[in-house]
């Protein structure tokens, strides 16, 4: 299935260190859109329906075995069937020394030849995973992100509400920034959601009255994070007189990014309050949960037998 988003080629070239046995002109640039890859097999015998061209080929040692097997005249006739299709590139695996005949059929039809050394499992796991994350669904959100005890907190709420200066204070505690201002987020699977930072602005954060601070340059190495999963939201609102706030968090309320629902709480903000403790705490509890202990739920439990021991006692 293509994504309306891409890789180029050349990163993914440089990603997973590729040799160029033959490149066609400007195919650093070719878009790769779609995230499935492909083993010809079959096409090599000759079975070409149901084949998608967009995708890149890979050659393992099953393919070549059954190749060698074959006569140089009937070796070009399957390359020349498979390179005639208008396919991304054909990557070899293993460090495999490529056919003459597919060489001169990639000539022919100028088609992209690379090379791996790794096993070609190991690289089409690698390959798979990587794009599924690169052209996986995203959108943008306003808000910060930080990784706090291994789990990662969208802090979400009205500009001017406090999120920068949270996340400051957390990241002095010990913990690590991933995003300030604006957080990408990508849906890498139907569970699972990964937020990152422009490129542009990654690793700065604005303070209000400061101004832009370089959280790596100030903090070192250990204060940041490229990327996270994103496991809780916390959204941060002004305190409201007379709203109704959660005190025993037996309810469970969700946040939908991209079709995915994130656990998410609110946090009322008012003068006294230590928010960064506060989203400290729940983030804890938050993987607590994750690890099957609720302590609203243990609460009231305990809270329930009491009261059941009185009744019957009172009887």
């Amino acid at each position: 299935m293509e994504s309306k988003y891409h890789v180029p080629m050349g990163k993914l070239a440089k990603e997973f260190n590729l040799e160029v046995l033959r490149g066609t002109e400007g195919w650093e640039n070719y878009p790769i859109r779609t995230e499935d890859v492909n083993r010809p097999a079959l096409q090599l015998t000759g079975f070409f329906d149901y084949f998608d061209p967009n995708r890149i080929q890979i050659i393992g040692r099953v393919e070549d075995t059954y190749l060698s097997g074959l006569t140089s005249e009937e070796r070009r006739g399957r390359f020349d069937q498979l390179l005639s299709q208008p396919i991304p590139a054909l990557i070899i695996s293993r460090g495999l020394e490529p056919w003459p005949e597919c060489m001169e059929m990639a000539e022919q039809y100028d088609r992209t030849i690379l090379r791996t050394q790794e096993t070609t499992s190991a690289f089409l796991s690698g390959i798979i995973t990587y794009l599924n994350v690169a052209l996986c669904p995203r959108i943008t959100r306003h808000g910060v992100l930080l990784e706090i005890y291994g789990e990662g907190v969208l802090l979400l709420g009205e500009s001017g509400v406090g999120k920068s200066e949270t996340a400051i204070e957390l990241v002095k505690r010990g913990h690590r920034l991933i995003a300030d201002d604006a957080v990408e987020i990508k849906r890498a699977s139907t569970k699972r959601l990964v937020g990152s930072a422009p490129e542009l602005i990654r690793h700065y954060m604005e303070l209000r009255g400061i101004g832009v601070i370089d959280v790596r340059q100030l903090f070192g190495m250990s204060a940041v994070k490229d990327n996270q999963d994103i496991n809780l939201v916390v959204n941060l609102e002004q305190w409201k007189d007379g709203a109704i706030y959660d005190r025993l968090g037996l309810d469970s309320f969700y946040t939908s990014i991209l079709d995915v629902k994130v656990p998410s709480i609110t946090i009322p903000v008012k003068p006294g309050r230590n928010l960064a403790i506060i989203v400290e705490v729940a983030a804890m509890n938050n993987r607590h949960k994750k690890m099957g202990y609720n302590a609203a739920q243990a609460f009231t439990k305990q809270i329930n037998d009491h009261f059941d021991q009185s009744m019957s006692g009172g009887n």
